[in-house]
């Protein structure tokens, strides 16, 4: 009779399963793979090897505290000559003396998360079990499109959307798109953690743990959870909303470079919500989420975009004689909104809508099932064809790139006038990064077909887009908000409306140009100048610019953290009871933040971040700090404070210590804190060789 087979240890092959896996940076103390593809495990027996002729080995892998096979949070498998792909299975590699090397497979549907692994043994009558570790399970999207949901052709596209830790997000005004530099930093220390405990604080998992734990095998799913967990309106979401511009009981959005402070905050506070967020913050921490686990993600901008609740496809303004908004303002068109894409199959939807989807977890409106503060996954193929009953969400995500704009001037008698409007295009200069290159690509033509094309005719009737269908009335008058050069905060500069009558008659008008601060929501604040032409005489065929000088005396004080600020042009003529309005968001700029890096840029050596940032404004800046990350390069933020006031054209300079910790590419990202002037970016891209 054959002694009992005893195990001595099991060996996971961190950095061998790591290698192969793409999950280097996470496999340094635990076990990180991907389903659908082998990993290694090695066991040493204590006294006698395995001999196949007498022993069996019988793994198990469990992943929910309710155990089950039917919900497939539970396998059991035996040791077998070849592996199944469609199921839990292991494999003899190797075998030399008591040391067996073994490959094992997760099937490419297995539900990712935190798993257990055990071992039993049975000789004859004999037999044991030990528990061999724990492993995460992540997916894959290196997994061929008959296997893993998440499966990208492109190697380049699979390194930026899953394992890049850094990207930019577009902000900005549609005419002067701004990049800002973010931290993803989806594998620093805790992060994945932070991640799956955010998955079991989900309401369905404290509903029906097993369940929740089951559909985890689906990113339309889990894409799903994130959405909603990233808001904190429904449950405890990582993050707290506001867009009043009083966050003192807070962070600012615009303060954030990245998302990694915000997860740890969040959970070191005991998963309580961390104080502030925006739409673009809400994307940048999903995307880290979703990248995280294994989802291919990127962030995506959409500069004039709607906040349509009623869902009729049409942001209506009622204005009085002087171009203001009145009443309910719930509607409105955001300067830009920032949503993800998240790539994956579409098993329940028809074929031809799998791909990129978008998902939206800044909270707006509730979604249509299960009623909760989400929204999405929606293919985006769905969108660009108007077929609004694809699930999630449709409608919103269609309103967002598509509603018509409706202008109303009321009269003094009550009764409205619609007013010609050129400038408020819904959806434009759709913003993503490139894929490998530090540049925007514009993704506009995967939402919307070219303007005036039979396609987008079609795609509006699908979506009963009537609005978009009439054909716009001609008036033969025009008019553009135009801006000179030197756009920058502190400066004074002037802004044009240019006016053409196309016709051949002479009219009379009024013009009144106004400049107020805007949040990027659309929210106004004060007004920053103000001008008005009373007999504007145009004559046929003819062009007139008429300037409004705007003072930074006027606006230093209300410019809101997005440096926007809204030019109005309203042209009246009263003789035809004619209406022109002309709308243009500016962005002015920030001073640039100059990075010099000093020293050996070698792994496991230290560097020297030399960061200045020049005062251009006329006053001095008090308060003044730099705040620096960046994923593989420090182990957490650090903020250097600067005790002295700066002086107006002062350069102020700063020395931050460095630790790379990874050959390859990274990126430093940067924020300035002042008084009078805030959240100004800049990084700098760092190439790390080994030591």
């Amino acid at each position: 009779v054959s002694v009992e087979l005893v195990l001595e240890r099991c060996d996971l092959e961190l950095e061998t399963n790591g290698r192969d896996h793409h999950t280097a940076n996470l496999c340094q103390e635990r076990l990180v793979v991907r389903r659908g593809q082998p990993f290694q495990l090695t066991l040493h027996f204590e006294g006698r090897g395995y001999e196949a002729s007498v022993d069996n080995l019988t793994f198990s892998v469990v992943t929910a505290l309710d155990e089950s096979l039917q919900l497939k949070t539970k396998a059991r498998f035996q040791l077998s000559d070849t592996m199944e792909e469609c199921a839990w299975a292991a494999a003899v590699v190797n075998q030399q003396d008591n040391v067996l090397s073994l490959q094992l497979s997760a099937p490419a549907h297995a539900p990712i998360g935190l798993y257990r692994l055990s071992l039993e043994t049975s000789t004859g009558y004999q037999g044991s079990s030990f528990v061999l570790g724990h492993f995460i399970l992540l997916f894959n999207t290196w997994c061929p499109a008959t296997a893993d949901d998440v499966y990208l052709d492109l190697e380049e596209e699979r390194q930026e959307y899953v394992l890049t830790q850094q990207g930019f997000i577009y902000q900005g005004s549609a005419k002067f798109i701004k990049s800002t530099p973010w931290n993803f930093g989806q594998f620093e220390d805790g992060i994945l953690d932070i991640c799956l405990k955010l998955l079991d604080l989900n309401p369905k998992f404290l509903k029906n743990a097993s369940r929740d734990c089951s559909r985890r095998s689906s990113p339309v799913y889990v894409g799903r959870v994130v959405s909603a967990m990233y808001n904190n309106n429904d449950d405890q979401g990582v993050l707290l909303g506001r867009w009043d511009n009083n966050y003192g009981d807070g962070i600012s959005p615009t303060f954030w470079i990245g998302s990694v402070d915000i997860l740890r905050r969040w959970k070191n506070c005991g998963c309580q919500k961390v104080k502030y967020g925006q739409c673009w913050v809400f994307a940048a921490v999903a995307c880290t989420v979703l990248r995280c686990l294994g989802i291919p993600t990127r962030v995506v901008t959409n500069f004039n975009s709607a906040h349509d609740q009623n869902s009729n496809l049409l942001i209506e303004y009622v204005r009085d004689k002087f171009g203001e908004i009145q009443g309910d303002k719930s509607e409105m068109i955001w300067n830009f909104h920032c949503w993800v894409e998240s790539w994956m199959t579409r098993p329940d939807l028809q074929p031809g809508y799998e791909g990129w989807q978008a998902l939206d977890p800044t909270p707006q409106e509730k979604s249509e099932e299960p009623g909760t503060y989400c929204c999405g996954p929606v293919p985006v193929r769905a969108i660009k064809e108007g077929d609004l009953s694809t699930k999630y969400d449709a409608p919103f995500v269609f309103a967002e790139v598509n509603a018509d704009v409706v202008n109303w001037i009321q009269q003094e008698d009550g009764s409205m006038q619609k007013s010609a409007s050129h400038s408020q295009v819904v959806g434009l200069r759709i913003s993503t990064k490139c894929v490998g290159r530090d540049e925007r690509a514009d993704i506009t033509h995967t939402y919307k077909y070219p303007e005036g094309s039979p396609e987008e005719r079609e795609a509006f009737t699908r979506a009963n887009h009537l609005n978009k269908l009439v054909e716009k009335e001609e008036t033969g008058m025009a008019m553009r908000i135009r801006v000179g050069q030197g756009m920058n905060k502190g400066s004074d500069f002037d802004v044009f409306a240019y006016i053409t009558n196309d016709t051949s008659e002479d009219h009379t008008c009024h013009l009144l140009l106004c400049a107020r601060t805007v949040s990027y929501n659309g929210t106004l604040g004060p007004k920053c100048g103000t001008t008005q032409v009373l007999d504007l005489a145009l004559e046929p065929f003819s062009e007139k610019s008429i300037p409004l000088h705007i003072l930074y005396e006027n606006y230093c004080d209300c410019l809101t953290q997005s440096n926007l600020i809204k030019v109005r042009g309203l042209l009246t003529e009263p003789a035809a009871n004619r209406y022109l309005l002309a709308e243009r968001d500016i962005y002015l700029e920030n001073p640039e933040i100059k990075i010099r890096i000093l020293g050996e840029r070698k792994q496991n050596r230290k560097l020297v971040a030399e960061v200045s940032l020049q005062n251009p404004l006329t006053v001095p800046l008090l308060d003044c700090a730099f705040t620096v990350e960046g994923a593989g390069l420090t182990e957490e933020q650090k903020t250097v404070e600067i005790p002295d006031p700066v002086e107006a054209g002062e350069e102020v300079k700063v020395r931050v210590d460095l630790m790379p910790l990874h050959v390859g590419r990274h990126k430093l990202v940067v924020n300035f804190e002042s008084d009078k002037l805030k959240a100004v970016k800049g990084y700098q891209n760092i190439i790390i060789g080994p030591s």
